[in-house]
This record gives C-alpha cells, structure tokens and sequence, in this order.
C-alpha cells in the first residue's frame, strides 16, 4: 500500500520519525506544499522562505537516494490544504499520509482538516512525534496542567530524559523505484523576495551543513557554551538555530551529541554542555507552551492581566529601532546584524526587546511581527516566547520591574566594542569606554551621523513601571 509523507518543518532524511514509519509501511512518495499566502500570514522572512527552498532541494536529492520522489503543489493557503492533498492521494492511489506534528493553533487544525478529508475516502492520516522530545500533554505538574515555569518543567523533562533516552530514528534504506519523476523546486516563491548573496553563504543548505555544524561545535566549542554564549563578539553560540526551525537537523540529534561530548551526562560534567541541553528543553518548553495555552498562537499575552497594559503608539521611535537609529550602540548594533544576517545573538534578543517594550513602551507584538519578518529562525513558538519574556507578558517567574539597562548591558557582554564596531564603522574610532554611550561624551565626539539617544533611560524605566504599577493585581495563576 502506497505511503504518502507529507513534509513540513522536517526537511531531512536522517532521524525522521514520519519518512522511517512511511517506508517501512509500503512504497512511498513525498509531498512538499507550497503556501505563499499562509506565509505572508505569518510573517514568514523572506531569508526563511528561500532557505527552506534551498533545503527543500538538498532533501529532494537525498531522497532521490532513496528512490523516493518528491512532489511539489500549491495551496496558497492552508484551508486549501485538504483538498490538494486528497487530490494527491487520489491520483497515486495513496493508503496513508503521514506527518510529523506541529503544534501552532493553525498547524493543529491544518492537519485536523487533512486527517477529515482523508478520511472520507478511506485514507489514513498518521501524526509521529519528531521536533520534541516529549508529547505535549506528557509533562504535567501534578495536579495534571501544563507547567508555566520553566524550571519545573526542565527537572521533570531531565528525570524522564535519565530513565528513557529519545533513540535516533536509523535512516531508511532504498526503496525500489517507483518510475515517478520528482517535481523541481521553484527557485523564488511570489511574495517573497530573494536574500542577498551575501546572506545566503551565511546560511548554507543542507543535511551535511547541519551535521557539520553540529559536530564542529560539539568538538570544539561546546565545552565554552556556558561562559562564552553571552558574547556577541565571540563564536559561542551553535549557529543551529535556522537548521532545527527547518527540521533540517532534528532535536534528538543535538541531545545525543551533546551527550557523546559529555560521557553521557545530563546534569553533571562539562557545564558548558549541560547548559546547551537546557536550551534545547527552553525550545521544548515553549511549544509545550503553544499546546497547553493556545492563545499565544493567536496574538495574545500568556498573563492575561497584562492585556491592560498602556502600550504606547509611537511610530516614529518603532521605526527608529527597527532601522537601527536609537543612539544606543549595542541596540543598533544588534538591528543592522538582525537586517544583513537574518539572525541575531540571543544576549541582544533580549537587549533589543526589553528595549522596545519597557523603555520604548511599545508592544512586543510589533517586536515579535518584525523579528518574524526578518528571522531565518524564526520559530512562532521560541519567538513568542523570547518577546512575551522581555516584555513581562510571559511564563517568566522575574517580576515587570527586571528591565535590562543597554548600556551595562553592553558594557558587560561586548566590553571592547568589537562587536559594536562591526556593525557601527561610524563609531569605529571611538575607544572602549566611549563607545558604548557616545553620548557621555558630551556632543564633542564628531559624529554628526550617529543619532542622540532616543530616549532617557532613567525616565523611561520609571514610565514602564508606572504603566505596570496600573494593572489589576491578580496573581499569575488566577489570571490563566
């Protein structure tokens, strides 16, 4: 019986959950749909939409390896997702499709959709667990909800990853061919713009680019994760992210290099690696999060109090830090990084955010929607997550008043501006001290077109807490 594997954010072959289940059923072909609009939708980046084109080619040539074709349709949206895949199905003689889940609100009755449709002419529809460790609803506290702190939920997630280790899905030997040619790749999708060369060498396409990075990190860099992460200046970070928002490596595999790094410690040994496995589980606590609270899919605050939040409409100073324009050089910085690479530090995330949403008083959903728009990783659920954080909106157990100064913060983690002068050469002759706050200076410093601090940071953080100070004083939990 004929097998359909549906690909989404999945585009691998190695450690596959849905491709090994699929071809150990039966001959099997695969499926790629093409979503302009539902991406423009979700402010989907260009940079993303052409890296998952250019994986999606590296995927169809492994696939080809293994005598599966891949197919390629259009549905602009995902309401029209049931009909196209049917239609598929039909015309193949297709018995089952299988999936491997997503968990956003649209994703869920996306394939909700599908498995009805399917099911009305006698298709099966079959959903693996593959981008998590853990089935969302499988890690509970103990009076059965989803948990809402993170540290809870990583000791739970730790106590189940001791007793019963997630195993790497083998890669699925060749099928016989089926005599049905692959579909080619669109090179470009209407809507979206192509990248600059200059960003797609950053971010090359692939299994092999994935694995190597992997396997470069974890020989060489892992050890220093916990003290060097937390500088943009150095290479500290993995450079993965884009690779698992794509499924272009999957999550099992990162657990189990990092544990071969670490003579197959979890909470002990190299500190360096057990603070990378925790970011792995803040990805995972996250799309738990999508699950258990469904309305941050959908634009809304996890503490529903903070909906009564004054945000400030002010479109000009909006613009002003998405270009890059604050006066705050470790700001600016990490926004020209963001507009050129389609990625930025996780330290600046935070920086750039707490930012825009505490000093600025403007909403962290116009934070979250242009990250989105700009993000090669972007991710809805770590995304959201990182904006409702910084904002005080979210799962964070800190109290609203936490809001980061950028100019210590700046001081700490880039203390000689080298990463500042990497994306400012307008404030390149500056010395270390100086160049964090040219504005100390006292307007001597002859750089007409750096722009004045846009707003005082004293001020605006007592505005900020003034507008948190006015909210209803219900507990976090009540609130949910």
């Amino acid at each position: 019986m004929r097998q359909l594997i549906w690909f989404r954010t999945d585009l691998r072959v190695q450690d596959n959950s849905a491709l090994a289940s699929a071809m150990a059923s039966g001959p099997t072909l695969a499926l790629y749909l093409i979503s302009p609009g539902q991406w423009l939708m979700h402010d989907d980046a260009p940079c993303k939409v052409d890296f998952w084109l250019r994986n999606l080619k590296a995927l169809a040539a492994e696939l080809g390896k293994l005598n599966v074709p891949l197919l390629v349709r259009t549905a602009d949206d995902w309401s029209a997702a049931p009909q196209v895949v049917a239609q598929v199905c039909r015309e193949l003689e297709i018995a089952s499709v299988q999936v491997n889940q997503e968990y956003g609100v649209h994703e869920s009755r996306r394939d909700q959709a599908v498995a009805a449709e399917l099911e009305q002419q006698g298709v099966s529809f079959r959903s693996h667990l593959d981008q998590l460790f853990f089935q969302p609803g499988s890690v509970l506290t103990q009076s059965g909800n989803y948990f809402q702190v993170y540290s809870q939920f990583r000791k739970v997630c730790y106590q189940r990853l001791h007793s019963a280790l997630p195993r790497l899905v083998a890669t699925p030997k060749a099928q016989a061919s089926l005599g049905i040619p692959s579909d080619p790749i669109p090179e470009q999708v209407p809507g979206f713009a192509q990248p600059t060369a200059e960003l797609r060498q950053l971010w090359p396409a692939g299994e092999g680019e994935a694995q190597r990075r992997l396997q470069a990190f974890a020989s060489e860099q892992i050890d220093f994760y916990q003290s060097a992460r937390d500088f943009p200046a150095q290479p500290g970070t993995s450079q993965l992210s884009a690779y698992l928002a794509a499924g272009v490596i999957s999550p099992r595999q990162c657990l189990h290099a990092a544990l071969a790094a670490n003579q197959g410690e979890f909470d002990s040994g190299n500190p360096g690696v057990v603070s990378w496995i925790n970011e792995l589980l803040w990805r995972e606590f996250y799309k738990h999060i999508l699950v258990g609270y469904p309305r941050v899919s959908m634009h809304r605050a996890f503490r529903a109090e903070t909906e009564a939040v004054a945000w400030r409409d002010a479109p000009r100073e909006l613009k002003a830090w998405q270009e890059g324009r604050t006066g705050f050089p470790i700001i600016d910085a990490a926004m020209r990084q963001l507009l050129a690479t389609g990625w930025m530090h996780n330290r600046l995330r935070m920086i750039v955010a707490m930012f825009l949403t505490k000093n600025l008083l403007i909403d962290w959903r116009e934070g979250e929607r242009f990250f989105m728009r700009h993000l090669i990783d972007g991710d809805l659920a770590a995304n959201n997550g990182g904006w409702q954080w910084s904002s005080s909106t979210g799962t964070d157990s800190a109290p609203y008043f936490r809001i980061f100064n950028p100019l210590s913060q700046s001081e700490k983690f880039d203390p000689d501006g080298r990463f500042i002068r990497q994306w400012l050469p307008e404030l390149g002759g500056l010395n270390k001290r100086h160049i964090h706050n040219p504005a100390a200076m006292g307007g001597l410093f002859g750089l007409a077109e750096y722009p004045a601090p846009m707003v005082d940071l004293s001020k605006s953080r007592a505005r900020a807490l003034a507008a948190f100070k006015q909210l209803p004083h219900l507990a976090g939990e009540e609130a949910l």
